[in-house]
């Protein structure tokens, strides 16, 4: 019954859609990673002026409105916008850069928790040791570890669950084989929601929850660890 709903494609269709949501949200989360850490060492390691301004701002981006996210992208990728030359516009690679812009606060916010978490004494224990900054560097990386990979899941969760923005700079575009190039679970089930094929939007969304619910049950998992680690 299923499989007569289902569009062209059958169910490589659904493979595509899955494919392509989770591409396009594990690399946006790497990349936002590769970026978010160190800027949140920096940030846990010194103090400036103005670094209560600057932790606040990176707070407040955690609720950036993923909408107003993707159109800034979609301006900033088109045409007529100063990447236009690129030609990402509805692409994967588009998505991603939409997808990294909202994970990189969530990411940076919590690790930079955990980072701070870790007391002035293991810090000053590691420079009497005659560690250099970088030495210090890691063992609050070590320390910290269980909470940054929670920002890290954190970050994922948020990406993959997305709607808003990779609508608008994805476009949701299927190849007329059925294949996935845009679309993913997200922005599928609004579509097959809206053209009425309500059981194929449940099989996405019990597959969307599923994902959700694994990254959530490592986070829920990590964080465990890290609270038996720290009683024992």
């Amino acid at each position: 019954m299923l499989l007569q709903l289902l569009p062209e494609g059958g169910w490589g269709y659904i493979v595509s859609i899955v494919v392509v949501s989770l591409y396009v949200s594990v690399t946006a989360v790497g990349l936002s990673t590769l970026v978010s850490l160190p800027i949140a060492l920096v940030i846990g390691f010194t103090d400036f002026p103005g670094k209560r301004v600057v932790t606040a701002v990176i707070n407040t981006g955690m609720g950036f409105p993923s909408v107003v996210v993707g159109l800034v992208v979609l301006m900033t990728l088109s045409n007529s916008g100063p990447l236009g030359d690129l030609e990402l516009a509805f692409t994967p690679q588009a998505m991603i850069a939409s997808q990294f812009i909202l994970a990189t606060p969530v990411i940076m916010s919590i690790s930079l928790s955990a980072v701070e978490s870790i007391g002035q004494p293991i810090r000053d224990a590691a420079f009497a040791m005659g560690g250099t900054k970088l030495d210090v560097g890691l063992v609050v990386i070590k320390e910290a570890r269980y909470g940054i990979v929670t920002a890290v899941l954190a970050g994922l969760g948020r990406a993959i669950s997305e709607v808003g923005s990779i609508l608008i700079v994805g476009g949701n575009i299927v190849f007329s084989d059925g294949q996935s190039y845009t679309r993913t679970l997200t922005t599928a089930i609004t579509v097959e929601a809206r053209q009425g094929r309500y059981e194929i939007g449940l099989v996405l969304g019990a597959i969307l929850l599923l994902l959700v619910l694994v990254v959530n049950g490592l986070g829920s998992w990590i964080r465990s660890q890290g609270r038996g680690r720290g009683t024992s």
